[in-house]
């Protein structure tokens, strides 16, 4: 049994998506995985360390301005020579972001997260959930209730407590911390039998 180690690398604004990346992190625990939080912002050598012996790494940020936080950016733009080097190549990749409205242009911040990860020749893993909240009968604390498939995608009021992020939000990042642990462990188990195989 492959125990694959996920780090979820992340900036929070104003703690809310803090509170989603504690919520990713459950989910790869809850899948068995070894996990790691590492706030961006604050990288330091050892964390470094840490992101480059992950086997997956889950980018989350806040959406501002349509866009990713100043604050991840300036994480991504330190990755230049890792980038150049491969230091990340064929690493398990996703990501999460919340904004203050129901779609404030998050697609293009989960777009900006999953290029950032192709430049680092990683392997993308998507939310896996159709749509939730889309018919009659659905409720807003159906899993993806903002119907976000690259990523997960979470709506928090931009004056509410961090601990007032909306429990399907919380929920459906705990889906994708799960998701990755498991693609990861199913990536890691598949060359293991290859390199096996080969040495047979």
């Amino acid at each position: 049994m492959v125990t694959p180690h996920v780090v979820v690398a992340y900036h929070s604004g104003f703690g809310h998506t803090a509170t989603l990346a504690r919520a990713v992190a459950a989910g790869v625990a809850a899948a068995s995985a070894q996990v790691q939080l590492i706030p961006v912002d604050i990288v330091g050598d050892d964390d470094w360390a840490v992101l480059d012996a992950a086997d997956a790494i889950i980018f989350g940020c806040p959406t501002y301005m349509g866009n990713v936080s100043a604050g991840f950016q300036a994480f991504a733009e330190r990755t230049g020579r890792r980038c150049m080097e491969g230091t990340w190549r064929d690493k398990v990749g996703a990501g999460f972001t919340n904004s203050g409205s129901k779609a404030g242009d998050k697609l293009q911040t989960l777009s900006a997260l999953a290029v950032f990860a192709a430049q680092h020749h990683m392997h993308w893993v998507n939310l896996g959930l159709t749509a939730g909240w889309n018919t009659g009968a659905a409720s807003e604390f159906d899993l993806n209730r903002l119907g976000f498939w690259l990523g997960a995608g979470a709506s928090t009021d931009v004056d509410a407590d961090p601990t007032a992020v909306h429990d399907s939000d919380v929920r459906t990042c705990e889906h994708l911390g799960q998701r990755v642990a498991t693609v990861t462990r199913q990536l890691l188990a598949g060359r293991a039998s290859e390199e096996f195989c080969a040495a047979t």
